[in-house]
């Protein structure tokens, strides 16, 4: 007899299990019988953690895929444009008088390392007059510094002038996901808290039992695990070994705070900013009526009152001792397996990395679309999936751990212990290294990613490379970079474009207010 996959069941809520339930929902066509059965269950005594307030592009087609529309969107979760990330302090120690900054966008609009390579040019150029290359190369790094907007209100939703994502509120918008969950794809919502895995006697999860009055025991056939740190199927259920990773990303703790707006018109950020501390760095995440501000450091190099007075020094004026600071504990790792007999952990129970490239939403957001594209409706079918969804989140994690690293490994910063031992290369993992002593001669290239699904890509890579003054030495190799004609006339463009981009798109305080006002047009 086959054993068929009729019914997914979710344990837990929050952004991860809501993204995944609306994803599978929608994939898997919930509403209709012969479709997959899709349930959430929900802890009513579990607040949302709401820190993870960055987002990548994806996220973009995934709310368009699921049928939400971008105006409600906006106002329901207070959400802002994202076109990237500014990176202050992370290059050189900073002085009173000087400091270093410099962006990882999101667009590849006016350019594409895939399909002609500009870095070498902009390596041969003169150092001391050459712009910086997330300025030679692009666009929108300007267009943050500008405080522009990615479209304008008459583009249609979801479209745009440049690539962009969203800063959001993540408590109002795992609510938000809920109710269109419930009342748009027929995911049904179960309000308890789960108090036991079942198994059989071969392992795989029967059901599981809650202390709701009449839904006390929910069985399925395929298990989704968003409980969180708790774990509840992959950690406490199957004791999945766990993959600590502290001794190449050293942070262990966060201070977040809410700091709002001094009026309604304050300038909002068209980007994340990361400002590096002597023993972190402090996120700034700009949203309609607050920003997110929040320093993440390791217990090891700087106590918690330290870290806590350099938050308040960098919020500055802004800061008021009415504001609540939150401490939480990060624990840096991920399972061995995230796919284990009829079920998958998703978000952090699944495993955490710190938040510097905003990388929860998008993992949450690719894990939800795998399953969903690879679905096993039959238990037969399961073996082959789970093999090729543990490879593949494996390498997902491994190489988003490596580019997380890449920013403190490179960092010229010698100003404390934190970054001097960032720096050793017992820190550094092998794979990363091998990249590091090869782009000393060369550039890197498409040909460097040999997996179409890492998370970050070739451009990422150069950005961050060459914004950390990373020191690529061609000079042995110059006779291979005979464009040069083709490269000016596209730094050139970049140049034209990017004046004409300024001079047309709004600043994002008042693409907000017309979003709020009159919303887009609906594609």
């Amino acid at each position: 007899m086959t054993t068929k996959n009729d019914h997914i069941l979710i344990i837990g809520g929050g952004t991860a299990g809501w993204l995944s339930a609306a994803i599978l929902a929608k994939s898997l066509n919930s509403k209709l019988q012969e479709g997959v059965q899709v349930t959430l269950v929900e802890s009513p005594d579990i607040p949302i953690l709401g820190v993870g307030e960055g987002t990548w592009p994806n996220l973009r087609a995934t709310l368009r895929k699921i049928g939400v529309n971008e105006t409600d969107f906006i106002r329901e979760c207070d959400a802002t444009f994202k076109q990237g990330a500014e990176f202050v302090n992370w290059t050189n120690t900073p002085t009173e008088n000087e400091q270093s900054s410099y962006y990882h966008p999101l667009s590849t609009v006016s350019h594409s390392s895939y399909d002609f390579n500009l870095a070498p040019y902009w390596l041969m150029q003169d150092k001391d007059s050459r712009k910086p290359y997330d300025r030679a190369v692009a666009s929108q790094a300007r267009l943050c510094d500008a405080g522009k907007a990615p479209k304008q209100i008459v583009m249609a939703e979801y479209s745009a002038a440049q690539e962009y994502a969203y800063h959001l509120n993540a408590n109002k918008f795992a609510h938000f996901l809920k109710q269109h969950c419930i009342n748009k794809l027929g995911v049904k919502f179960v309000s308890a808290n789960v108090t036991n895995i079942v198994l059989d006697d071969n392992e795989f999860i029967l059901s599981v039992e809650t202390d709701h009055v009449s839904k006390s025991s929910i069985s399925a056939d395929f298990f989704i695990d968003c409980s969180g740190a708790k774990g509840l199927i992959i950690k406490q259920t199957y004791n999945i070994d766990w993959h600590d990773i502290s001794d190449i990303l050293f942070n262990d703790t966060a201070l977040a705070v809410q700091v709002p707006y001094k009026d309604n018109q304050q300038a909002i950020n068209t980007h994340t900013v990361a400002t590096a501390q002597t023993s972190g760095w402090i996120w700034d995440i700009g949203l309609q009526e607050r920003r997110g501000v929040g320093h993440v450091y390791s217990s090891k190099y700087i106590d918690e009152s330290q870290a806590k007075q350099q938050l308040i020094d960098y919020i500055g004026d802004d800061y008021s001792d009415e504001l609540s600071i939150r401490k939480i504990k990060l624990n840096h790792g991920y399972h061995k397996k995230f796919w284990h007999k009829n079920s998958v952990a998703i978000g952090m129970s699944a495993g955490f990395v710190e938040p510097l490239e905003a990388s929860a939403i998008y993992l949450f957001d690719a894990a939800a679309n795998m399953i969903a594209a690879q679905f096993p409706r039959t238990r037969a079918q399961m073996p082959y999936v789970e093999d090729k969804f543990n490879q593949h989140f494996t390498m997902r994690m491994e190489r988003t751990v490596e580019f997380i690293k890449l920013h403190y490994c490179i960092s010229q910063r010698q100003d404390s212990q934190y970054w001097r031992d960032n720096c050793d290369v017992k820190s550094i993992p092998n794979h990363l290294l091998d990249r590091l002593s090869y782009w000393q001669t060369k550039p890197p290239t498409k040909y460097d990613f040999d997996n179409a699904w890492e998370p970050f890509n070739l451009d990422s890579y150069l950005y961050v490379l060459y914004g950390m003054n990373f020191n690529t030495d061609i000079s042995d190799n110059k006779a291979a970079y005979s464009d040069s004609v083709k490269a000016n006339e596209m730094f050139e463009r970049i140049d034209l474009a990017s004046g004409l981009l300024i001079g047309k798109l709004p600043e994002q305080r008042e693409l907000i207010n017309q979003v709020l006002q009159h919303g887009f047009n609906k594609i």
